[in-house]
């Protein structure tokens, strides 16, 4: 069983111990599980284990005999408030790191988030809070985009069901701006955070060929429906190393290295704010350096190169050289002449 499904089952069951007063037995959590995680079916054999892991990790969970049966109650240790003590500079990295994640809202990650927001609030001395404010004035995060995925609300959940009960979905993907809505079957994998933007990482269905996993953007769903059909995620499937393979949101099996040599005046920019974490930047004796990147694709390495204009050479691969040459001469036919009327 794959272990995001038992953490994200152990959380629920969690969740709804926290909110009941008399416990739940194993019928009523299953029961519980089924409806609020959308299962088709669990064994109550898998609930016992799921709570006997929780006891083991230190969780204060005890059994009372009941007229319903054997029941599972959070004991008072589990129950015991949390005095939550932050410092006003703690407070200022907390609340910029919640303005990094905005873009979330409207999903489930966001709510917990104004969750947890909402109970600092609640427990912190308004002498702190005014330190807090005083601070805010002054520090400010830039570029977040205004944007919320509050209209993906129902599709988003329906891809978390569909991720946690490895099942098919049949969705309405819109892959560029100009084309239209198209039908296609999707095995969802995991959920990917790039950017200001949700992506799904997820196998197409009809594509036998390797690159059959790819990235989709959440933003061009128009609709999504869970299938009564299952599949199985690859064995060697690694949802980090997958997504660490290049330098952006691009998808496919193997990562190539782009070489791109980068002017003296340069090289201290490319180590402020490196590319990748593979990144290897070899100094040359003249000043420059070359930088070795890994790739998926070569649409990701372009717009870096192109970004810092004559400061940097894109050197291999060779078909990579060629398809920012024809760039470059598209540009100076564009920009070479007169503004056209």
């Amino acid at each position: 069983m794959a272990r995001n499904e038992q953490f994200i089952r152990q959380h629920r069951i969690l969740q709804i111990l926290e909110r009941v007063r008399f416990g739940r037995t194993i019928k009523e959590l299953n029961q519980d599980l089924l409806e609020e995680l959308g299962l088709e079916s669990l064994h109550d054999r898998t609930i016992r284990r799921d709570l006997e892991a929780l006891q083991s990790s230190g969780i204060d969970l005890a059994v009372y005999d009941d007229p319903r049966g054997k029941v599972w109650k959070l004991g008072p240790r589990a129950k015991e408030s949390v005095k939550i003590v932050a410092s006003a500079s703690e407070l200022i990295a907390l609340s910029l790191g919640r303005d990094l994640m905005y873009p979330l809202a409207g999903t489930p990650f966001w709510n917990a988030i104004e969750s947890f927001w909402s109970k600092i609030k609640d427990e912190l001395p308004s002498t702190v809070w005014q330190h807090y404010e005083k601070f805010r004035r002054v520090v400010h995060v830039l570029g977040m985009p205004n944007k919320s995925y509050q209209a993906h609300h129902g599709i988003l959940q329906s891809i978390n069901r569909a991720i946690i009960q490895h099942r098919v979905m049949e969705i309405e993907y819109q892959g560029t701006a100009n084309a239209e809505p198209k039908l296609r079957r999707i095995e969802p994998y995991g959920l990917v955070f790039y950017n200001h933007s949700l992506y799904i990482v997820a196998a197409a269905q009809e594509d036998p060929s390797e690159n059959r996993i790819r990235n989709w953007k959440l933003d061009r769903f128009r609709k999504a429906q869970t299938l009564d059909e299952w599949f199985k995620i690859p064995d060697d499937f690694d949802l980090e190393e997958f997504t660490g393979r290049g330098l952006g949101i691009f998808a496919g099996n193997e990562a190539r290295e782009f070489v791109i040599r980068i002017a003296a005046k340069a090289v201290n920019w490319l180590i402020e704010d490196p590319w990748h974490h593979q990144q290897v930047v070899e100094k040359q004796p003249d000043g420059t350096a070359l930088l070795r990147v890994p790739g998926v694709s070569e649409l990701e390495i372009i717009p870096k190169v192109l970004q810092l204009g004559a400061l940097a050479e894109l050197i291999s691969p060779p078909e990579a050289r060629q398809r920012i040459t024809q760039i470059v001469s598209d540009l100076q036919q564009k920009y070479g002449g007169a503004v056209s009327g």
